[in-house]
């Protein structure tokens, strides 16, 4: 990598490379990005603050489903069950499902 290393009439340093060496810089940083954020997540994984969702169920999340209605099916839960767990009733959680009531923070939190 040839390196030119010039100063601003400010005083200030600059350092000036050719744009491939310039690329291939800015490559290897979201690479090394990449490789933290991987190395974070399994580390979250291994101590079960994170969780793998099936591709199924990614898709539907991505499709726009209600979000609720998706981890609660992942998770096996009828709404009758997710409601007593959550200390809501039935038609209060099947109505944030189907869009008719948003929720509050205390209920989905």
């Amino acid at each position: 990598m040839s390196v030119q290393v010039i100063t601003s009439p400010g005083g200030e340093r600059l350092v000036v490379v050719p744009e491939t060496d310039y690329i291939d810089l800015i490559r290897r940083a979201e690479d090394a990005a990449d490789t933290e954020a991987v190395r974070r997540f399994r580390a979250a994984l291994a101590a079960g603050d994170e969780e793998l969702l099936p591709a199924e169920f990614v898709d539907r999340l991505l499709s726009g489903d209600n979000p609720l209605r998706v981890w609660r099916e992942y998770r096996g839960l009828t709404v009758k069950a997710l409601a007593e767990e959550a200390g809501v009733a039935a038609s209060y959680l099947s109505q944030i499902e189907t869009g008719k009531r948003a929720g509050t923070v205390e209920t989905l939190g």
